[in-house]
């Protein structure tokens, strides 16, 4: 038996290619090796990606790279960034629909960002999307975006803006003009945004007119007879 072992050993040995002999065991093909492939082409900011670390390893997907996810677009109410695998993402329950976790947060370091207009005037909140106000128009805002301001309560009305002269008008790159009530009223209709601007040209519209016609017919009438005394007038002093 000893010189059968010895043999069979022999043939092995002689089977064997001289390359592969020299390789390390823990290097040889045969050996089952963790996968080296990344998770994402491009793992960059917001990302943990650490080769070798088991904090980085998505178990489930079999490859390298976690995506960090802004706890502001976790359904869970995290305070904190969470590095996330793949499948975990995909569960549609785990993120807020309101997200964009492709797009990286103003402090580089999470994904998830409300999605929002091209221009940025309006996001998403609770699948509608509402105004971005400018600074200093809403009383107490919910939420600080690049661009302005958001409330998730009920939205600010073209009455209750006027109030404080301010309109529903786009200012740039957010909703809020101010208007100085000495030179503009502004008339409210059942939108939220004002029917027309009134220039005042230095009138008081607070102040009653005494005397104002308060029909049609009435102001028709008045036009017509400064109109006849128009004509009477250059009749006699621009005759021809």
């Amino acid at each position: 038996m000893k010189k059968t072992s010895i043999y069979l050993l022999f043939m092995i040995m002689n089977i064997m290619p001289a390359t592969a002999a020299s390789i390390p065991w823990w290097q040889q093909s045969t050996v089952c090796k963790i996968n080296p492939t990344n998770c994402y082409s491009n793992m960059t900011n917001g990302y943990l990606n650490i080769m070798g670390d088991p904090e980085s390893w998505d178990d489930i997907s079999n490859c390298w790279g976690l995506k960090i996810i802004c706890p502001d677009a976790l359904t869970s109410g995290e305070n904190a960034p969470q590095a996330m695998k793949r499948k975990e993402i995909e569960n549609s329950n785990k993120i807020k629909p309101d997200y964009d976790i492709n797009s990286l947060s103003d402090t580089r370091d999470c994904f998830g960002v409300r999605k929002a207009t091209t221009d940025g005037t309006k996001v998403y909140v609770d699948g509608k999307l509402v105004n971005v106000w400018c600074n200093g128009i809403l009383d107490n805002p919910n939420e600080i975006l690049e661009n302005g301001e958001i409330t998730y309560g009920p939205q600010p009305t073209c009455r209750t803006l006027a109030q404080n002269n301010f309109a529903t008008v786009l200012n740039g790159n957010c909703y809020g003009k101010y208007y100085d009530p000495s030179q503009y009223f502004i008339e409210c209709g059942s939108g939220e945004t004002p029917t027309r601007f009134i220039v005042l040209n230095g009138a008081d519209y607070n102040t009653p007119l005494n005397g104002a016609p308060t029909t049609k017919s009435a102001a028709e009438k008045i036009f017509n007879n400064m109109f006849q005394n128009s004509k009477e007038q250059k009749s006699k002093y621009f005759a021809n």
